[in-house]
């Protein structure tokens, strides 16, 4: 560490001075990687992937709706099957939870039985009628009820009414209960069927309200972000209180209970008396203990809260100049959804993709045989790299814009649109450092992700020594990810910053975060919390105001299930909105302590820093002074402010 504060101090930082691009080598290695995913999108295509998906097709490989290729050594292929546009499923409720697929036989029919059929004469009638023939196409329809082998190649009856799926033209059961296999613990909940009615009739019947209520909650986020500038000291001063009234009136209970358990333990001296009593000590001592660290750590950290709450401050004036931030949610969900639905597309593309190949039941399947058959995996870490690519672009897009708004004396000759400038130096300089921090990330994630789908795989079956080593395994892995996750954010910061490449920008935020280790704490103890009672409030007022509104409706009986979609979607748009703005505070953080580590306010060397953090900064000042230069953790961690020559 000392080794890299030596380096990063010869280093002059020049913000917003120098561009240049940073990391190309990874974002040529990323496009390469895209065009992957390109290729096996149009490789899935080619293959026929897409008209199976839309158009389905039958166990014997027949494309539903069109003319078809003979499958040497497969009866009933290469049939002319341009007027039968649709997949009919003969038991439709024979699901294999193992390999996740309806086990039937599969036809192409011209048009799905629209009303529930119970015997095979109602399926002949339906075919003579409807001339959609439900049985295999070795049968005609006079034979339905007279050849034995209809017991085999008809449909099991009853056969349920069954609607087209829309553009996948899928004959599928309307009632959904046929799959309750899939839906278990649904299906118990909802076992009455009048329950699940009066659920769905309640969403419908209070859809209007339930958008209100959305809409609200969206609202009183932007409030809150504005607003929580003028309450941060008042929230801080009311946790601290808090959590000291919690802290001593435990250790003052567990003391009480103690001393009265010691007088009755006196009079009846028992082994259970015995051993509560010791028990008691034991808590009332670590209660003790914890206090009074607790109040230790209050003592040491109380000038760095004040350091939390004047960034707050700073950053409540950050959204009034850049109110476009407010924003970046929206774009980056939109982005995300976007290529979420087309990943999810491709996986369905994959999973009709290959040759076709026989099975052990003389029926079709496709398969991808050699090394296609892992692009699937190759498609998996294209979800994570992308994702993490995307979250990654806000994050380098948010700190470039404060870096902008931190680093201009003169507010009044900010860009005219700070956000957009701060997109147009990542799409020109750093989208190769945003890939290399999000690869970084996806690194930790697969391991992670394949431990967690090993442990629910051998659920019930390995022994506790393994699931224990699991565990700890998944949980090492996730605080890896969140510690890298925080200092990827510092990195793209100090690239907005100096536009130096991701490592050494990473080298230079871990050391100033070293250096302030403590105000790093309070400001990830204090902010955070403060953050979570801002998401609460918002969740409870959106939620209490769901209750009155709700509870004036008449047209329903039950209103849990509007009630739970509307608190849901209001800590969703809290945690997205207050999220921006914790990750505000943080690049604020970062440029705060360059500036104070590089800057002494003397002439030539001016603070770049707003009023509310000078004031801070000169109260520091003060308290180092009145408490000697010499000692004191404080003393030492302010000296770069009183001439940076020293360092």
């Amino acid at each position: 560490i000392a080794l890299f504060s030596l380096k990063s101090s010869k280093r002059e930082w020049k913000p917003l001075e120098d561009h240049s691009c940073t990391d190309v080598p990874w974002l040529l290695l990323f496009i390469l990687f895209c065009i992957g995913m390109g290729f096996i999108c149009g490789f899935s295509i080619a293959t026929g992937a897409a008209a199976r998906l839309l158009s389905g097709y039958d166990s014997y490989g027949n494309i539903c709706g069109q003319k078809n290729v003979k499958v040497e050594g497969i009866v009933n292929s290469g049939l002319d099957l341009t007027q039968k546009k649709y997949v009919f499923f003969l038991d439709p409720c024979n699901i294999d939870l193992v390999h996740q697929k309806i086990k039937s036989l599969a036809l192409c029919v011209s048009a799905c039985p629209r009303k529930e059929l119970k015997t095979l004469a109602d399926v002949q009638k339906f075919a003579e009628t409807n001339g959609s023939t439900l049985c295999s196409y070795e049968l005609q329809p006079s034979e339905y009820t007279t050849d034995p082998r209809a017991a085999k190649l008809c449909p099991k009856y009853p056969v349920p009414e069954s609607a087209p799926i829309p553009f996948f033209h899928r004959c599928a059961p309307v009632n959904i209960s046929c799959y309750a296999k899939f839906a278990e613990a649904l299906i118990t909940f909802v076992s009455d069927s009048s329950v699940l009615h009066r659920l769905i009739s309640g969403v419908m019947t209070s859809k209007e309200i339930i958008m209100g209520l959305c809409l609200l909650s969206l609202v009183l986020s932007m409030i809150l972000m504005v607003i929580i500038r003028y309450i941060s000291r008042v929230l801080v001063w009311i946790l601290t209180i808090l959590v000291i009234l919690g802290s001593l009136g435990g250790t003052g209970v567990l003391w009480c209970l103690y001393a009265k358990q010691q007088i009755s333990a006196s009079a009846v001296e028992t082994q259970i008396a015995k051993e509560n009593l010791q028990a008691l000590l034991i808590y009332a001592i670590s209660a003790t203990v914890f206090t009074v660290i607790l109040f230790l750590i209050m003592l040491i950290m109380r000038k760095r809260v004040a350091l939390t709450i004047a960034l707050f401050h700073v950053a409540g004036k950050v959204f009034i100049h850049l109110p476009l931030l407010v924003f970046q949610p929206f774009w980056t969900f939109f982005v995300l959804i976007l290529f979420w639905t087309y990943w999810i597309t491709v996986l369905l593309f994959l999973g009709t993709t290959g040759s076709p190949v026989p099975n052990e039941e003389g029926l079709v399947e496709f398969r991808m045989v050699g090394p296609l058959k892992y692009m699937w995996w190759y498609h998996v870490v294209g979800l994570i790299w992308i994702s993490e690519f995307i979250l990654a672009c806000q994050q380098m897009t948010v700190a470039g814009a404060v870096v902008t708004y931190y680093f201009t004396r003169e507010k009044r000759n900010l860009p005219f649109t700070p956000i957009l400038a701060s997109v147009n130096r990542l799409v020109c300089y750093h989208l190769g450092t945003v890939a290399k921090g999000s690869f970084i990330i996806t690194l930790v994630k697969i391991p992670r992700m394949i431990l967690m789908y090993i442990h629910t795989q051998l659920k019930g079956k390995e022994n506790a020594c393994a699931r224990c080593m699991l565990k700890a395994c998944i949980c090492c892995l996730w605080c890896l990810e969140k510690c890298l996750t925080y200092l990827n954010q510092n990195a793209y910061t100090a690239t907005a910053i100096n536009s130096t490449n991701f490592c050494t920008s990473a080298k230079d935020a871990f050391v100033i975060l070293v250096e302030n280790a403590l105000r790093v704490a309070a400001i990830n103890t204090v902010g955070d919390f403060m953050l979570f009672l801002g998401k609460v409030l918002i969740v409870c007022s959106t939620g209490l105001a769901g209750i009155m509104l709700l509870n004036y409706q008449r047209d329903y009986t039950i209103w849990v299930l509007p009630l739970i979609i509307v608190c849901l979607f209001a800590f969703l748009v809290a945690h997205c909105f207050l999220s921006i703005y914790e990750m505000v505070v943080d690049v604020l953080f970062l440029c705060f302590a360059i500036d104070t580590k590089y800057n002494d306010g003397s002439p030539g060397r001016e603070f770049y820093m707003d009023k509310v953090l000078m004031e801070f900064v000169e109260n520091s000042r003060k308290s180092m002074k009145e408490a000697g230069r010499g000692g004191g953790a404080e003393g030492r961690e302010l000296k770069p402010m009183v001439g940076a020559d020293e360092e």
